[in-house]
């Protein structure tokens, strides 16, 4: 690879000339700058991106982690990071995987938004006493160098569960995340919180993982349990889709023996029959939020924490219970 001590010593000049002109300073005269561009031109010097940034102390570039990127979560919450960060002139970079963890000691960043249960909270910590900047979706860590900006995941549970004792359902089935994932844990907690609102109701709790699969294995063992009319809330969309996918292939109805509910409002629970009743929040605003909050840690700026807010979206997979 080209150096810049190579530029130097074809046009005859030191290597802090050669280091003035690539940077356009005016300690060089334009005959002597244009003379060590096209030198350097000719010769396919490409910058050293790593040193010039480790010089500069910032590299206008954010890296955004995720555990991965599976499903059709991921899209909205990116685009909205993306928007904020390019009215800015920042780029971005998507992550994950623990092997990209280093690159915040190494600044290859200038700035981090988690949403990764690869990192640990002390791993985090330990970022942040080193000066680094990180914004946190995904936990609940106090320190200058890290902001958060969360879902209110106890008020989206809280809501559906509500929601399907006012329908009149008295058997409740609740289709939990991964046992890493922050927001499924709060919204977990949440639903035994109002659960215990409710003493009338008949409980349990099916084991899932945010997939299809799980909400598929779910809707199999609340039929093969079936001697009622029942309710499930779904943590996520994904299982709650899931569970359509397999009554579709059974004698019973979601809405009708089966009364669903999920959490995240995607698109594609705009097109199920019946509508599919979940939790709505911006998730590109979610995203773009945790941009802003980031650039202003960056810049020096005090910011508080934010917390995303969630409405209710009634379909007609949440129907009256028949007595």
């Amino acid at each position: 690879m080209v150096s810049i001590k190579d530029i130097a010593k074809k046009a005859g000049v030191s290597i802090s000339t050669v280091s003035y002109a690539l940077n356009g300073s005016p300690k060089v005269t334009e005959e002597t700058s244009a003379k060590i561009l096209a030198i350097a031109k000719e010769l396919n010097y490409i910058p050293n991106a790593a040193a010039r940034n480790l010089k500069k102390r910032e590299t206008k570039v954010i890296g955004v982690y995720l555990t991965d990127f599976s499903g059709a979560f991921y899209g909205q919450l990116l685009q909205g990071i993306l928007e904020s960060l390019s009215r800015n002139d920042y780029g971005l970079i998507v992550c994950s995987g623990e092997h990209s963890h280093r690159y915040l000691p190494e600044r290859m960043i200038d700035g981090a938004i988690i949403l990764d249960s690869t990192f640990s909270s002390g791993e985090l910590l330990m970022y942040a006493e080193r000066g680094h900047k990180i914004v946190i979706l995904d936990r609940q860590i106090e320190h200058p160098n890290i902001n958060q900006v969360l879902l209110d995941n106890k008020a989206g549970a809280t809501l559906a569960i509500d929601h399907i004792v006012e329908k009149g359902h008295t058997k409740l089935y609740v289709v939990t995340g991964p046992e890493d994932s922050f927001d499924s844990m709060q919204r977990l907690n949440a639903v035994r919180q109002a659960a215990q609102r409710y003493p009338h109701i008949e409980y349990s709790e099916i084991p899932g993982d945010f997939t299809k699969e799980a909400g598929e294995r779910a809707a199999e063992q609340i039929i093969d349990e079936y001697d009622q009319i029942a309710a499930a809330f779904c943590l996520n969309d994904e299982m709650a889709i899931g569970m359509y996918n397999y009554l579709a292939n059974t004698e019973y109805n979601a809405g009708e023996h089966i009364h669903i509910i999920g959490f995240d409002n995607l698109e594609v629970s705009h097109h199920t029959k019946p509508r599919l009743s979940t939790i709505d929040y911006s998730k590109r605003r979610w995203g773009a939020v945790a941009a802003e909050q980031l650039l202003k840690l960056i810049k020096d700026v005090p910011v508080e924490n934010e917390r995303i807010y969630v409405t209710l979206v009634e379909g007609e997979s949440i129907g009256e219970k028949k007595v």
